[in-house]
């Protein structure tokens, strides 16, 4: 169906926008964040700071769009979890995103702040109480990505809209993905250590096959139609 490989395509785009966007996000912030004196360093780089909350709005409303996009396909399958995938990946996730945005844009005008006060006690609290807002919002995402990310591969292994070693990976990711949120939560490595990122990465490469696999190849056709016709109790379904 036309529409369907529209959708997949659209799928795959958003995917790889919001991957780019994210990745791009963390390279901006991350200097001025992990500083000694972060206020002064991103009172000194504000468009910078700007430009990596912009890169997480992009990067949440891309991701967003993908369980919405697919829902009409999805939903062919099992509605049910097409509309789990919605609520996890399209409002819950979104949102945390949003306050991470919020957070970051809040603490150009209090670094403006900063650097212009005489006592600037008040203001590191601020700042300190944005940048653990935005900390904490990361950690929540990392705790509803999961949910959503099952739903939506179960869904694609059980319906072999892409091919299940595809959507297996996915799952088997998954776990890596939870282990990797879990010792962060518990301090037992950083966010920026090679433990984690290799933790993470499955995940990475899996959703950057499976984007380019649904722009050249889009979702299997022989599945992704209309639920044929059955005969039930003398009468013809649709």
């Amino acid at each position: 169906m036309a529409t369907d490989r529209k959708i997949a395509l659209a799928v795959g785009l958003f995917y790889i926008i919001g991957t780019v966007a994210g990745v791009l996000s963390v390279v901006v912030s991350s200097p001025l964040l992990d500083a000694s004196d972060y206020l002064a360093e991103i009172s000194a780089h504000e468009p910078q700071m700007i430009t990596a909350a912009l890169c997480v709005l992009i990067m949440g409303l891309s991701l967003a769009m993908v369980p919405i996009v697919a829902f009409p396909v999805l939903k062919r399958q099992n509605e049910a979890l097409a509309l789990g995938y919605i609520v996890f990946r399209g409002a819950l996730e979104a949102g945390t995103y949003i306050i991470v945005v919020i957070s970051w844009l809040l603490l150009v005008p209090i670094s403006q702040e900063y650097v212009q006060a005489s006592d600037v006690s008040s203001f590191e609290m601020l700042g300190t109480a944005l940048v653990e807002t935005g900390d904490n919002a990361g950690t929540i995402v990392s705790l509803i990505f999961p949910l959503g990310a099952l739903m939506f591969y179960y869904l694609l292994y059980r319906s072999k809209l892409i091919p299940r070693w595809l959507s297996a990976w996915g799952i088997i990711a998954v776990f890596f993905y939870v282990a990797a949120a879990l010792l962060d939560l518990f301090d037992v490595v950083e966010a920026d250590s090679t433990t984690y990122i290799l933790l993470n990465m499955p995940m990475a490469l899996q959703e950057m096959v499976m984007a380019v696999w649904l722009i050249v190849k889009g979702f299997n056709a022989a599945v992704s139609g209309p639920a044929p016709a059955t005969a039930r109790d003398g009468v013809l379904d649709v």
